[in-house]
């Protein structure tokens, strides 16, 4: 059930962009999701060899370049598994893989499938975003760009940037990495 949008958008909008959404997100009826699966990637360990203690230095300040590192991110996404909380950073790399889709058609398949599993209340990886800022992430969906997860994707990197990197820097495993 998609939430009531008009609070937020103008009354005939609100419907209209309700109607496209919803059937934007319906299941399709015939095999086509047996025939084009949405495979769940195995997270396989970078290749990446262990950062020096001076790189593992500078996550501290900069969630940025943590995430830009392969070894970093692993390590963090097992920190935020530890915690129960690693649907932040799958959040996080999904929408990046989304801004690099070309494709309008797998844009929205993407698109379908972030909403599916992070965004739409109940999901299975819910993330921790306002309302206003889910309401605008499904206006965006109305017509996906590379745009369309921005808000909420940086909801999110402010969330683990002020929350999580903290806690992370103070654990034990952080520690071993900058020896």
């Amino acid at each position: 059930p998609l939430p009531d949008l008009s609070l937020l958008l103008p009354c005939c909008r609100a419907k209209e962009i309700k109607t496209k959404l919803g059937t934007l997100l319906q299941k399709p009826d015939s095999s086509i999701d047996f025939i084009i699966p949405y495979p769940e990637k195995p997270e396989k360990p970078p290749k990446a060899q262990k950062p020096s203690p001076e790189e593992a230095l500078q996550w501290r300040d900069s969630l940025e370049k943590l995430l830009q590192s392969p070894y970093g991110l692993t390590s963090f996404r097992s920190f935020l598994r530890s915690e129960f909380s690693e649907e932040n950073a799958e959040f996080w790399v999904a929408c990046e893989d989304y801004k690099k889709t070309k494709s309008p058609v797998k844009m929205a398949e993407k698109a379908k499938k972030i909403y599916e599993e992070f965004i739409q209340t109940e999901a299975p990886k819910e993330v921790n975003i306002d309302h206003f800022t889910k309401a605008v992430t499904m206006k965006n969906l109305v017509e996906p760009s590379p745009t369309s997860f921005d808000m909420a994707q940086k909801r999110i990197f402010a969330l683990m940037e002020k929350d999580s990197l903290p806690r992370f820097v103070r654990s034990e495993f952080y520690h071993e990495l900058i020896k």
